[in-house]
């Protein structure tokens, strides 16, 4: 019989650093393998279909519980499982509570945690701290696009919404793209444009030209890539972020992880809709039915609501996947506008977090943690 302790890695943030978490060349190399796994089906995620983005929970409006929360902006809790195999073969969760209120506490709107597992005992492998990790993937992933729709020569990028998502989805387009000599920032608040502003002077002295600009017609006028990374209420569309097709240097990617507002004539027939995983949006629009770009303000969502309508067909749809692949071009026709839907999947958590613990491993990083000698119930 083989021992049956168990003990597992502890990861704080300070130690995820320390193990290499905000590699984003590293990351954007990890997100393509990825992507190439994901193609060849040797990964899975949580529902019957095996694509779920993950189960959420919310709060009800009201409640007769004195103790149970209400609802509120980005309040909610998430559970988000993966498997991801090749040479990553790990699985994995991450779990996060979220509410915009935490600002007011000093914390950030989402505390996460991941936590990686033994594909066949269960038995955990390691927790971690998993903010950095998140953010690191999320950008990492636009990075991809960045990689192989933008043009090599790109010297423009637009920021719309100066937040994390676009703080780490532009580390990622420097690492693809170093030739960037200027960023237009279009941001709600002084703090977050400031902020956004140190972040590029302190990182990337190569960037000589910053400019705050006040509409979204001008971060997005003659940039070559664009990311739209602002927080939106759903349910009503009109109040997405929208962005005029006049607006788009041929030629450009805009880069699509939160909400972001196309006409529809323009995504049906000019535009080339790429996404990150197909069958995440399939399976969105399985779960929640009819209109759902109402309830998931990504591009792509809506692409699948104008399928289901007979406006769009699905073969006008790309995968990233396939261009990864070869199977499909990463440019269909010259100076093609590029519209990517990034989504977000816990495999690209397992992926990064397994890279993050096994350099952890190499290098004597974390605290071992012992979940016990011998079950008591076995």
């Amino acid at each position: 019989m083989s021992d049956p302790r168990i003990d597992f890695l502890y990861l704080g943030e300070e130690e995820m650093i320390q193990a290499g978490v905000t590699d984003m060349a590293g990351c954007v190399e990890a997100m393509e393998e990825m992507f190439r796994l994901m193609k060849l089906g040797d990964f899975r995620m949580g529902g019957p279909n095996g694509n779920s983005h993950g189960v959420m929970m919310t709060f009800p409006e009201e409640s007769p519980f004195p103790n149970m929360p209400t609802d509120g902006p980005d309040r909610r809790f998430m559970a988000m499982p993966a498997y991801l195999g090749g040479k990553f073969d790990m699985a994995g969760m991450k779990w996060y509570g979220s509410n915009t209120e935490n600002r007011k506490k000093g914390l950030p709107r989402s505390i996460l945690m991941l936590t990686l597992n033994d594909k066949d005992t269960g038995a955990p492998l390691a927790y971690m701290s998993a903010n950095i990790l998140s953010a690191f993937r999320t950008g990492a992933v636009p990075g991809v696009g960045v990689k192989y729709f933008s043009k090599e020569d790109s010297k423009v990028v637009g920021i719309i919404g100066p937040g994390v998502m676009s703080k780490t989805a532009f580390d990622a387009t420097m690492a693809v793209r170093e030739g960037i000599e200027t960023v237009k920032i279009k941001g709600r608040s002084k703090e977050s444009i400031d902020g956004f502003i140190r972040y590029i002077k302190e990182k990337y002295p190569s960037v000589k030209n910053i400019q705050v600009v006040e509409t979204m017609e001008e971060a997005v006028r003659d940039s070559d890539i664009v990311h739209v990374a602002t927080s939106s209420p759903t349910g009503d569309i009109k109040e997405y972020p929208y962005i005029e097709e006049a607006w788009i240097k041929p030629g450009a990617i805009l880069c699509c992880p939160a909400a972001a507002r196309f006409d529809d004539d323009f995504i049906c027939n000019r535009a080339r809709t790429v996404t990150d995983n197909i069958q995440l949006y399939e399976a969105w629009k399985e779960e929640i039915g009819e209109n759902a770009y109402h309830t998931i303000p990504i591009p792509a969502v809506r692409c699948m609501d104008l399928v289901e309508e007979g406006k769009l067909k699905p073969e006008q749809i790309d995968d990233l996947g396939d261009v990864i692949m070869g199977t499909v071009p990463a440019h269909r026709k010259e100076d093609e506008i590029v519209i990517y839907s990034v989504g977000g999947m816990p495999i690209e958590d397992v992926a990064w977090g397994t890279i993050v613990y096994r350099n952890a491993l190499l290098k004597g990083i974390g605290k071992k943690l012992n979940l016990w000698e011998t079950p008591y119930l076995a």
